[in-house]
């Protein structure tokens, strides 16, 4: 259902942005929708599927519909949703989806050395990333998710700034913004529930751990600047 745009009827307002409603699915179903809208609704709207929710008094998904085009992730989506008392949210699926994190690099005697973690639930090496909290700026995204991954205190390189937009799976467009940090120290502390394993290593050795070709350009990018002895 995500990305679908769907015609709703509306049967009641919850507050100033959010409405409640149902939609008639192809087998006559009538599903329970929330709708954000800026605009004030009367007795039906029309919108995009923007989330969809497992709730504690449902075996059946609801949804949620945006009939404004633009982009709203998950913090944004829960915080309108709020006004909803009664709703509990047990999972949220959201179309779009924004992290933020950061390459990290650390001044040894040897040379540079780049951070590289590998996540519980992922295969591959990559930088420590997490997703926006509500009122985050992307950079503080950045440095909370290194602070709680690794326990490391960095200090970010100005003017870098890497975006990568891809569709992990479905219709589901997931965002990532990648900036250079440096860190004062090597030691670090992971967060057992998030990363598997984490090592320490030089820019080539870097390219042959990582395989996405995002990740590929964020460290080309992250070499130009140190090799120019810019930061």
């Amino acid at each position: 259902m995500l990305a679908k745009k769907i015609k709703v009827f509306i049967f009641g307002q919850v507050s100033k942005n959010l409405y409640t409603g149902y939609y008639t699915d192809e087998n006559n179903k009538n599903l329970k929708v929330y709708v954000i809208s800026e605009k004030e609704l009367m007795f039906n709207a029309y919108g995009q599927v923007i989330a969809t929710l497992k709730t504690a008094d449902s075996n059946v998904s609801r949804l949620v519909v945006s009939c404004e085009h633009r982009v709203m992730y998950e913090p944004q989506i829960r915080h309108i949703l709020k006004a909803a008392s009664n709703l509990k949210i047990l999972e949220m699926t959201c179309l779009y989806e924004k992290s933020c994190g950061a390459l990290i690099f650390f001044r040894k005697r040897q040379g540079v050395r780049i951070l590289l973690v590998k996540n519980q639930n992922g295969r591959y090496w990559s930088f420590p990333k997490g997703h926006m909290e509500l009122n985050e700026t992307e950079e503080q995204t950045a440095v909370r998710e290194i602070k709680e991954e690794t326990n490391l205190d960095v200090q970010l390189v100005e003017g870098f700034r890497e975006v990568s937009d891809y569709c992990p799976y479905g219709n589901i467009k997931k965002r990532v913004v990648f900036f250079l940090a440096r860190a004062f120290t090597d030691e670090v502390r992971e967060q057992p529930e998030e990363i598997a394993d984490h090592i320490w290593v030089d820019i080539q050795q870097a390219k042959k751990y990582c395989t996405y070709d995002n990740d590929l350009r964020v460290i080309e990018k992250a070499n130009m600047l140190i090799a120019q002895n810019r930061i």
